[in-house]
């Protein structure tokens, strides 16, 4: 399915829904006399989701790469197929 999807779309696909979920995870964390303040917690929240999208953006490239030299193998053994003949 990666494959169908554009390089950039990749990172964004999920990202709202587990910003919402973090969020969410932070606020109880926070209400529930948590030492680390919100901030921090914040704040490594989008680091950790840049990293994310930039894994996946890796993950569809490469994706792509594999996809792309599988295509070659297999034009690259019918042309054998046929030398040989």
């Amino acid at each position: 399915s990666t494959a169908n999807t554009p390089e950039d779309d990749a990172p964004n696909r999920y990202s709202r829904t587990e910003r919402t979920t973090y969020s969410r995870y932070s606020r109880d964390a926070n209400s529930s006399g948590s030492s680390v303040p919100s901030n921090a917690l914040e704040k490594r929240i989008e680091e950790l989701e840049r990293e994310l999208a930039k894994e996946r953006q890796e993950n569809a490239r490469l994706t792509k790469m594999t996809q792309d030299k599988e295509e070659v193998i297999g034009k690259l053994k019918e042309e054998i197929d046929l030398l040989n003949r």
